[in-house]
């Protein structure tokens, strides 16, 4: 598996990935209709997001981006295809993450995280700090994590 900077050009493909990663936690299609404009990446946020894919025989398996400026920042999209779950693919992500993050500055990154996905970033070393209004669904609140670099 290699681990690379994700080119502009593929954000369409790393969209559907997010929405694919997504609904693979039994959400109905009203809940994804809500969510699309949030999970799509845009070919101008590739480098600003810091965006790397995981790729294995030329086949996009998941991605991450690192938010924000120094010295705080939010680990903004991490996801996996469902069909490389439980590959190592995920904790490949976040490392490569939180070494793209120290090396940019930062000190902190939250994350606000899926409900489904707070158990694997709290087995990678991330705090549940609180809780944060979901930026798709009203009402619904999601864990606020945090990881201290």
């Amino acid at each position: 598996m290699l681990i690379r900077d994700a080119r502009p050009d593929e954000a369409g493909e790393l969209t559907e990935l997010a929405l694919r990663s997504k609904a693979h936690w039994g959400y109905d299609e009203a809940f994804m209709a809500s969510c699309r404009e949030e999970l799509t990446v845009r070919p101008s946020e590739v480098g600003e997001r810091r965006a790397a894919v995981a790729e294995r025989d030329g086949r996009v398996l998941g991605f991450t981006t690192v938010d924000g400026s120094p010295p705080e920042g939010a680990l903004g999209m991490m996801f996996v295809d469902p069909s490389a779950l439980g590959q190592g693919i995920g904790r490949a992500l976040f490392a490569h993450a939180l070494t793209t993050a120290r090396a940019a500055g930062f000190h902190r990154l939250t994350i606000d995280a899926d409900p489904n996905a707070e158990p694997f970033y709290r087995a990678m070393g991330a705090v549940r700090i609180g809780e944060t209004p979901s930026g798709s669904i009203p009402g619904r609140v999601l864990p606020l994590l945090a990881v201290t670099l």
